[in-house]
This record gives structure tokens, C-alpha cells and sequence, in this order.
């Protein structure tokens, strides 16, 4: 299973829309995905190490680098889908490459 994770400033709304959306496009796409949403302000450098892809509504400073593929997921929310499809297509790439770099998952 591949885990993702979603962040908005206050990870109540977007947020969730974001982990909806990847979550079904990536099932319809047959991959077993896990995503979970939070607040900006809550991420750091032991929560994002529990997951895959981080995929904010924007690009963010997080005051480290992250060491996992990070996505700018906010084309997502305008519900049209050729801004989101090209979100769903990175997110799919990296999930490949994570699968290809490590087969158990």
C-alpha cells in the first residue's frame, strides 16, 4: 500500500478533497492507496517519514526537505479535469517509481 499525504492550512477542507480525489482516481487506476489529511502546520520531518508522496493544496516551506515526492495536488480542487489530470499523472508516476524502488509495496 502506497501512503499519501494531504495538506491545506487548516486540514478540514481541501485537504480532504485532495485525499477523496487521489483516493479514487488512484483505486480506478489499480493502485492501493492510503490518504490521510492534515494541517500545514503539523507536518515535520517524523510524520512525512510515515509516508510516500506528500501532496499539499500549494507549494509550502516546510523549513526541511522533504526526502519523499512532493506534488502540488491544488489543481485538484478546481474540479475540472484537465488541471487535475496531470496531478493524478505525477502521483501515479511517483507511485510507480516508489514500486519499482521498493517491490514489497
Amino acid at each position: 500500500m502506497i501512503k499519501i499525504l494531504a495538506a491545506c492550512g487548516a486540514g478540514v477542507n481541501s485537504s480532504h478533497q485532495i485525499k477523496d480525489a487521489l483516493e479514487q482516481e488512484m483505486s480506478n487506476r489499480g493502485y492501493d492507496v492510503q490518504c490521510d489529511a492534515v494541517m500545514v502546520k503539523d507536518i515535520n520531518e517524523e510524520l512525512l517519514s510515515k509516508y510516500d508522496i506528500f501532496t499539499p493544496i500549494a507549494k509550502t516551506d516546510l523549513g526541511f526537505d522533504p526526502k519523499i515526492p512532493v506534488i502540488d495536488a491544488g489543481p485538484i480542487l478546481y474540479r475540472m479535469p484537465m488541471m487535475a489530470q496531470p496531478v493524478y499523472d505525477k502521483v501515479e508516476k511517483a507511485i510507480k517509481e516508489i514500486k519499482a524502488n521498493n517491490p514489497g509495496k
